[in-house]
């Protein structure tokens, strides 16, 4: 065993450098815990580390690295992932939760409590104490290119009704869940990972549509991810990540919240294009947040670490301040603490998640589903698609693989979808049926020009409004998602209802 820090525990004797550790969540590298991220953590006294797709090879792998950092960060770990569901699952092992907007679909609060329940079991089993969701973001842009399907939907009161149902469920599991991304980030045609979105609404406006779902679940949340989003009518000159406005005044003083309040990635380039780490996370602690999520390379958590510390030592950042950080982040170890255990429902939560996503089905225009046998065209991009936040995407011989069960498969595949004519398709009478396998919405000429005979959209529902045809909507691509869209194409499961989505604000 390697020897652990003096200090794990609450004490107000910590110098700078100690209370700066506590405020700070990292990422780390590779799947094992090297001596040098050992060394790292120890020195810089972290508590808090947040693990990606990158950290996971295989279950036995993981529980080892969580083990190590149990080791490493003591009593007061905190272990966090995203495990949202749908296409945000780090890990692929474990029985794959359908999206938020698949259960918005449902729009059932028992199913979304259980599946919300059963994505809690699955993580705490591997040593999780903290997962960031459920999203609370409500998608009222059809043009959102990192929410969309993320969202429970596009209605405040159910977008409030099913994340508490979620959350309420994993609390009682025993992980801390952690609302996001306050105050909203559901209006935004701007990707905060990679430029600075403006939500330019009155505070009025705000509170109809995206303070509604935080206000109604907060008071039993136990953590709050802020959004890198400016607000101009509320703060002109900061994003909410750094606006004691926004954080201190609205969050802490008028809602009076007493959770953790989190940051966003700092990395991303809303914040980072515009604030030095450094700078960026001593504003975001004196706007109100109590940890800083620094996600970004060694030598960035090293300048995070420095400037908080300076921060606390020069008295920018009070020492009362920082007790009330503290206190919070432990009290939430305290309350969720880290521990691997034996996962006993693999099996019934296998069979949920497959019900959920077949609930979750929805369809849009009149669709008319092949007879079993068919001959059919899958039209797809060639290429499985990713991004920043998903870190996964589907392969074409994967969805080749699954309808060559039921029909007579050929597949046509695009690089770019703008540089494909669809005038160059065989005329050999078989069925058309383009497979949206990217979150990103289609360009004009694509909506002009292409024609399918049907339309399966399988991540973002917001694609079936791009292209002349009717559709089927799965809010996701795992594995059971592709299998409940199969039953239905082929008969075995009844046509799904129209979705609910105000599809026509996106004209």
């Amino acid at each position: 065993m390697h020897a652990k820090p003096a200090k794990t525990m609450f004490d107000k004797s910590m110098n700078a450098g100690e209370r700066a550790g506590q405020c700070m969540m990292v990422r780390i590298f590779g799947h094992t815990l090297s001596d040098e991220t050992r060394a790292f953590l120890t020195a810089h006294h972290i508590r808090a580390v947040c693990l990606f797709r990158q950290n996971m090879r295989d279950e036995a792998q993981l529980r080892r690295l969580i083990a190590d950092l149990q080791d490493v960060l003591g009593p007061a770990a905190l272990i966090a992932i995203d495990q949202e569901g749908g296409a945000v699952m780090r890990t692929t092992w474990l029985p794959e939760a359908p999206s938020a907007m698949c259960l918005g679909a449902a729009n059932d609060s028992a199913l979304c409590s259980d599946v919300g329940a059963a994505v809690t079991r699955g993580i705490k089993a591997l040593g999780f104490n903290w997962n960031f969701a459920p999203v609370l973001d409500v998608n009222s842009n059809p043009h959102n290119p990192v929410i969309a399907e993320r969202a429970f939907g596009d209605d405040p009161k159910q977008v409030a009704m099913l994340a508490s149902a979620w959350m309420q469920a994993s609390l009682q599991e025993g992980v801390a869940t952690c609302l996001k991304h306050f105050p909203g980030h559901g209006d935004t045609r701007v990707d905060s990972h990679r430029a600075l979105p403006v939500v330019n609404k009155s505070l009025q406006e705000l509170e109809q549509q995206e303070f509604f779902p935080f206000q109604q679940c907060a008071p039993h949340a136990p953590a709050m991810m802020t959004a890198h989003i400016v607000y101009p009518q509320l703060d002109p000159d900061l994003p909410a990540t750094l606006s004691r406005t926004i954080l201190q005044g609205i969050l802490r003083d008028a809602w009076g919240y007493d959770g953790v309040v989190i940051t966003d990635s700092m990395e991303m380039q809303a914040i980072a294009d515009h604030f030095g780490a450094g700078e960026a996370a001593v504003m975001a602690l004196q706007a109100g947040a109590d940890m800083v999520m620094a996600l970004g390379s060694v030598k960035e958590q090293e300048t995070t670490w420095q400037a908080i510390s300076e921060a606390i030592n020069s008295g920018v950042i009070s020492t009362a301040s920082n007790d009330q950080n503290v206190r919070r982040l432990r009290q939430l170890a305290k309350n969720f603490p880290s521990a691997q255990s034996e996962y006993l429902t693999r099996e019934q939560d296998e069979t949920l998640m497959a019900r959920a996503w077949q609930q979750g089905l929805a369809s849009f225009g009149q669709v008319k589903c092949p007879p079993k046998g068919s001959k059919i065209r899958l039209v797809i991009r060639k290429h499985a698609q990713s991004d920043g936040v998903t870190e996964r995407g589907v392969s074409v011989q994967e969805i080749q693989d699954l309808f060559a069960t039921k029909f007579d498969v050929q597949v046509t595949t695009f690089e770019q979808a703008e540089d494909f004519d669809w005038a160059t398709m065989p005329d050999d009478g078989r069925l058309s049926i383009l497979i949206s396998s990217q979150r990103a919405r289609y360009p004009q000429q694509v909506r002009n020009t292409w024609k399918p005979a049907l339309h399966v959209a399988l991540w973002s529902p917001y694609q079936v409004l791009d292209i002349d045809a009717p559709a089927l909507m799965t809010f996701g691509f795992a594995r059971p998602a592709l299998q409940a869209l199969l039953a239905c194409l082929c008969g075995e499961v009844a046509l799904p209802p129209q979705t609910q989505l105000k599809l026509k604000l996106a004209n």
